[in-house]
């Protein structure tokens, strides 16, 4: 009986192995509280860039359309 039971205990414990190699978890990924800050920064940055060009372009676009007009 023993060695029954060790073999099935051998042979369950390898097919939950594999069925846990095929499922993914939906769990998102860790990332750490520097990392994050990091990427904080980044947005700002890249959010205060954006106002800047805009701002550049309206300005240009109207600069031109001033100069059409006359």
């Amino acid at each position: 009986m023993n060695r029954k039971k060790k073999v099935n205990q051998i042979l369950k414990k390898r097919m939950k192995q594999a069925n846990s190699k095929l499922h993914k978890s939906n769990k998102p990924r860790y990332i750490s509280k520097a990392d994050r800050a990091k990427m904080e920064q980044e947005e700002a940055l890249a959010a205060q860039n954006e106002a800047q060009t805009d701002a550049v372009v309206t300005e240009e676009v109207d600069s031109e359309s001033k100069a059409d007009a006359e």
